[in-house]
């Protein structure tokens, strides 16, 4: 899992945390609108929950089919990569040049 993915999970696993606490320390209140909120807040980290879960499924199977791809055509894929890689290189070096002017 990248930097970025796990960041972005952790965060995920802190604002559920904050979410449960919240939920729990306002269980006492009889309040209707403390009532609906804490519900629509249960609702929205469920809703979150299951949505890290299809962007984590998708992600790795994603990351499988590029694998098996990769492993397949190793020198195409090799190919590609540094044709990308030359093609970038070149972007940024015209666009960095004509900065300097």
């Amino acid at each position: 899992m990248s930097k970025q993915t796990q960041a972005i999970s952790n965060d995920m696993g802190q604002l559920a945390e904050d979410a449960r606490a919240l939920v729990a320390a306002t269980a006492d209140d009889a309040k209707a609108k403390v009532g609906e909120a804490r519900q629509h807040l249960s609702t929205a980290v469920e809703s979150g929950k299951a949505f890290c879960g299809r962007v984590r499924d998708k992600a790795i199977e994603g990351s499988k089919v590029a694998d098996g791809a990769v492993r397949g055509h190793p020198y195409q894929a090799i190919g590609i990569a540094f044709g990308v890689g030359a093609l970038i290189g070149d972007l940024l070096a015209r666009r960095y040049s004509h900065n300097g002017d």
